[in-house]
């Protein structure tokens, strides 16, 4: 059992929790069968009596007794409770995730759908629904199920979206997976947490909905009986008889309280989810020769508040050979990401990518990718993103992200990936591989999740390797690190090397040849070894902002303005 669910299931609030349950769903199980027979028993001697004895909250107007009645009440209320919470969780998170997922004009209409839906009032649409399908036990299900489905459609919208946005899912779509693939593997885990504490919630909003029906009368019918029917039959004498309607009341009550606590307890417990995952045939090799990667006149536009088109890279034009290391610097904002991102088909659907030609392996990364495109992307381009701790997804081990790429495009068993995965691991050199696979992303430092992401890359044969700013958040020692880390893979898979950074000392210290970008324009390229032959103004004002061992330090160290000198053409 997961140590975080053992400690939360121990605690005083834990037990009393469990125990609620297994009495709950003991009631449900043998109530029916226990106290079935008091409970439609009559006895027209004993009717309407007080509580006592042999009647603890009394009797009805047919003499039946109401403790029983009560009791074998659970399994009706519980059950269409628990029904209707299933059609508004599934039905409302389906129609969230196709509001995430699919084309965009069909998310704006499902998006809006979803507003004017939940413009209405919960508890009147079950109203709404119940006219119109009738008062009964499955008209009601129905009713305050499908009333329940906006709010689900936009807490999932929602969620899904916070987390589409997240680099492992970027990293996914690398690696070939389909929507489908993606939403079932990365986003459902990541946001079945909260929905799971909302369903407990809606749970008990829908006992509570239930009872309210029955009490008016729309909800379950005679001869059969939940807890709203009860709680209406004692408040229709509650000055004689309190107990008859208290009995119910507490019931409910009582119910509500062990759903909610039963969400909160699996929301604190740490629970990873199982993934399923799938396999599939290795995609055919692509022929060598030539550049890996090639852009000639990339520009890049996205839409502004209004609508309106901003472009953000111009006339981008470059290519990268088999075991070249190519250095993008600039300061933020300069496009240096943008152009890695539409290397690797990653911008979002809504930027527009234009260009010559945009190809990776003699693929056009400007048109629908193919499912063999996507093997091929899978398989040999690898990312290593800025921040791994978000790159990473959370709710999965290190070990099963490790062993995606291996299991969906090589075929390989769980047992087979694992033993990559301990490889990779181990060229890397992160020590006790076997230990780190089953461990979390933060449980591992950030010099680790760093070496981790390039060790995803090395799970298949990459051909280029694009690290966006992989040493941004970490100090000197682990950069050394990890830019060891990066040259050693290079060696050893003699793959090419793309690399953003806003640190041109970094970059001239790393790479064969650097681009330097600034305002979405490469305004000077030159070789690592002649940098000190650099003839743009920006980029002797970048090497002017690196300190060294000569620097006056009485003096503060020079900024960037907005204004540069008369730019020397290159």
């Amino acid at each position: 059992m997961n140590p975080a669910l053992r400690q939360r299931l121990t605690s005083p609030r834990g037990l009393v929790t469990t125990a609620g349950a297994l009495v709950l769903l003991a009631l449900v199980v043998l109530g029916p069968m226990i106290w079935g027979d008091r409970a439609t028993t009559t006895a027209v001697a004993d009717r309407l009596a007080g509580p006592g004895a042999g009647h603890l909250f009394g009797t009805d107007e047919l003499g039946r007794d109401i403790l029983a009645r009560t009791l074998v009440a659970t399994r009706t209320s519980v059950l269409i409770a628990l029904g209707a919470t299933a059609i508004s969780v599934l039905g409302g998170v389906l129609l969230g995730l196709a509001a995430t997922v699919l084309p965009r004009p069909v998310r704006r209409l499902l998006a809006g759908l979803i507003d004017i839906l939940l413009a209405f009032p919960w508890l009147l649409l079950a109203l709404f629904f119940s006219a119109i399908w009738g008062a009964g036990t499955v008209s009601a299900m129905l009713a305050v199920g499908f009333a329940g489905i906006p709010t689900f459609a936009r807490l999932g919208h929602t969620l899904a979206a916070s987390v589409m946005g997240r680099d492992y899912i970027r990293a996914a779509q690398i690696s070939g997976l389909g929507p489908v693939s993606i939403v079932a593997r990365h986003v459902v885990p990541n946001i079945l947490p909260p929905l799971t504490v909302n369903a407990t919630v809606m749970a008990a909003s829908a006992l509570l909905s239930f009872a309210g029906l029955s009490f008016l009368g729309l909800g379950v019918q005679p001869p059969s009986y939940d807890w709203g029917r009860l709680f209406q039959e004692g408040f229709a004498r509650i000055y004689v008889n309190p107990v008859a309607a208290l009995g119910p009341g507490l019931a409910i009550v009582l119910t509500c309280l062990v759903f909610t606590q039963l969400g909160e307890l699996y929301n604190q417990s740490g629970r990873r989810p199982s993934i399923v995952r799938r396999k599939a045939g290795a995609p055919p090799a692509t022929q060598d020769g030539g550049p890996v990667a090639q852009i000639e006149d990339l520009h890049v536009a996205f839409p502004d508040a209004s609508g309106r088109l901003v472009e953000r890279v111009r006339g981008v034009s470059f290519s990268i050979q088999a075991g070249e290391t190519i250095g993008i610097v600039g300061e933020s904002g300069s496009g240096k990401s943008v152009t890695s991102m539409a290397l690797a088909g990653l911008l979002d659907p809504t930027a527009s990518v234009t260009a010559r030609t945009l190809t990776f392996r003699g693929i056009d990364m400007t048109a629908p990718l193919t499912r063999t495109s996507r093997g091929v992307l899978g398989t040999e381009l690898a990312m290593v993103f800025q921040d791994p701790l978000t790159s990473l997804n959370p709710s999965l081990t290190v070990g099963r992200q490790l062993t995606e790429v291996a299991q969906v495009h090589g075929g390989a068993s769980r047992a087979q990936a694992r033993d990559r995965a301990v490889t990779a691991l181990t060229s890397v050199g992160i020590p006790e591989p076997e230990r780190r696979v089953k461990q979390l992303p933060h449980e591992l430092s950030g010099g680790m999740r760093q070496r981790v992401m390039i060790g995803m890359g090395l799970m298949a044969r990459p051909k280029l390797l694009l690290a966006d700013e992989p040493t941004t958040a970490l100090d000197v020692t682990v950069q050394r690190q990890v830019l060891s880390v990066l040259r050693r893979t290079q060696r050893r898979s003699g793959a090419a090397i793309l690399l953003v950074s806003h640190d041109i000392a970094l970059i001239s210290g790393f790479c064969d040849r650097i681009l330097v970008m600034r305002n979405g324009e490469v305004v000077e390229t030159l070789a690592a070894a002649d940098l000190h032959e650099a003839r743009h103004p920006y980029t002797r004002a970048l090497i002017a902002c690196v300190p060294d061992m000569t620097s006056d330090r009485s003096r503060p160290l020079p900024v960037i303005g907005d204004e540069l000198p008369e730019e020397v053409p290159s």
